[in-house]
């Protein structure tokens, strides 16, 4: 990927052909064109077509014309012929057209080589030509891209309006805007960070392989094809939205972006007044403030290495670009599961350490560590847990991690690790008495294996007919006293305190448990059996 996105300032608004589309039209062909200079800049804009013999032509444009001429006024003056293409250089002109036959016979030396000092186009016509046809087919095409350009505009512009009216998902706007553009988008930070894209998903990556780059080099020369920009709200600029590779016309390229960015910034500030807090969709909706752009772009990131549904391989170039530090790193997969999806993200801020965390569902958070090799993996990991459960009720806070992975390819299987770990226990009764600050998988013991098994149907049917006594029964309030005496290593002391109950209360419950199963639970394996269909009856219901 070699171009870079355009600023404003290098595309008009006006719709323009650029000088070698012009000569390309055949009407022009019929004069039999010849360029003589500055044959590397015929990609320059056409704005317009103008006819001109005055010598000082130049203080008549305003940039960006086609000049033609017979150059009637100029023969036998090298002085004004060289003073004329200075003029129309300094005009900032797109090329001069000088039609041979009634001045001059042949290409003036004087002029060719003025036009090729400054880097004008010269092109002579070598077959008499009515400069009047050339005028009025680039007019009449100019004037056709212009309004082609406006009513595109238009029409995103409501198509637009309407979605966020309906509350649609910042990613909705995005994709929308990718489909008219028939090329990738993406928006970034002022640091070129990537919080969020739309389009082919392959085109997308190929654009994300080398973008801080490419985005670094913006307005760096001419492009073919990026138009960027600015999202910018009370007068604060806080983010870019680029088109890449944009292959329409320049002028509709320019419209689509800026109608793009208006929607964007209006999403943005409905969502930070709250009327757009939470979009709807398979993305998950973007609220009003800036890190719920990270978040986007860290949930699509998580969401796909945990599911496997792309190669790891081919995220990198996703990772590299939402600012994930990956080379010579090693990473550490874990899942939360906290009440403030938002608060894992806050303290790896905190704390100063590179990685990503999103709320994947329900009260999963995916956090990924990229430390350095020579860090300690483990004690830092201990580290963000304890803060994270510092700041809230430990007992409901589960900090699961997965060993550290010194592959990215191992990644998503590490993460996918740290959130069976994290379900194991969520639900235990034991995870509020003698939980580690982090949780790993040979700490889940046999919680692990049944939720492994959970959804074969042996083990499915041999948890019904367990507890089948209890799960039929009236007295639903057996099963959780149940669960912890069971989690406490048949404690009765413990279980009677947990449910604020009297020892012979407890003691009357353990016995309706008792008759309702058919069991003794005084016996082990009686016991073991019963512990064992109920942690694969939480384990489907989880």
């Amino acid at each position: 990927m070699t171009t870079t996105p355009e600023t404003s300032a290098q595309q008009p608004w006006e719709p323009a052909l650029s000088v070698r589309q012009v000569l390309g039209l055949e009407r022009v062909r019929a004069g039999q064109p010849e360029v003589v200079a500055g044959a590397h800049r015929l990609d320059r804009p056409v704005r317009w077509v103008h006819v001109a013999e005055a010598a000082d032509v130049g203080v008549m444009l305003s940039g960006g014309e086609m000049v033609l001429t017979t150059g009637v006024l100029l023969a036998g003056d090298e002085d004004k012929q060289g003073e004329y293409v200075r003029s129309l250089d300094r005009a900032e002109a797109a090329a001069v057209v000088l039609g041979l036959g009634r001045a001059f016979p042949a290409p003036p030396d004087v002029m060719r080589r003025a036009a090729e000092r400054c880097g004008l186009p010269m092109v002579v016509l070598h077959r008499p030509f009515p400069f009047a046809e050339l005028t009025e087919e680039v007019q009449s095409r100019l004037l056709r891209r212009k309004f082609a350009a406006v009513s595109l505009s238009e029409a995103v512009r409501t198509e637009l309006t309407g979605l966020i009216t309906a509350g649609a998902p910042v990613q909705r706007l995005l994709d929308e805007v990718a489909r008219h553009a028939g090329c990738p988008v993406v928006v970034t930070n002022l640091a070129h960070r990537v919080l969020g894209t739309a389009g082919e998903r392959a085109a997308v990556d190929d654009v994300l392989r080398d973008w801080e780059r490419i985005a670094r080099q913006a307005g760096a020369g001419s492009a073919d094809g990026w138009v960027r920009a600015e999202l910018t709200c009370r007068g604060e600029s806080w983010g870019r939205l680029v088109l890449c590779g944009y292959r329409g016309e320049r002028a509709a390229g320019r419209l689509l972006a800026d109608r793009a960015a208006e929607a964007l910034v209006l999403h943005r500030m409905l969502a930070g007044d709250g009327t757009h807090a939470q979009g709807t969709g398979g993305s998950g909706g973007i609220g009003g403030s800036w890190d719920s752009w990270e978040e986007q772009s860290a949930r699509s990131l998580l969401t796909d290495l945990v599911s496997g549904a792309v190669p790891a391989r081919q995220l990198l170039p996703r990772a590299r670009a939402a600012g994930l530090p990956v080379n010579r790193r090693v990473f550490v997969p874990l899942v939360v599961r906290e009440r403030e999806p938002a608060r894992p993200a806050r303290v790896l801020r905190r704390l100063g350490l590179p990685g990503i965390a999103a709320h994947l569902a329900d009260d999963r958070v995916a956090v990924l560590l990229s430390l350095a090799p020579d860090q300690d993996a483990r004690a830092l990991t201990t580290h963000f847990a304890t803060r994270l459960r510092s700041e809230t009720d430990p007992g409901n806070t589960v900090v699961a991690a997965a060993d550290a992975r010194a592959d990215w390819a191992d990644v998503p299987a590490g993460l996918r690790e740290a959130q069976h770990v994290a379900d194991a226990v969520a639900d235990s009764p034991a995870a509020a008495l003698d939980l580690p600050p982090v949780v790993r998988l040979r700490d889940i013991h046999l919680r692990g294996l049944v939720r492994l098994l959970r959804d074969d149907p042996h083990v499915q049917s041999f948890a019904e007919r367990e507890l089948d006594g209890l799960l039929r029964g009236p007295d639903q309030d057996l099963l959780p006293v149940l669960r912890t005496y069971l989690a406490t290593g048949r404690n009765k002391s413990r279980t009677a305190q947990l449910h604020h109950v009297s020892r012979p209360a407890l003691y009357r419950r353990l016995e309706a448990i008792q008759g309702r199963l058919g069991v003794d639970l005084d016996d082990f394996e009686q016991a073991a059996s019963v512990h064992i269909a109920l942690l694969a009856h939480d384990a489907q219901q989880g």
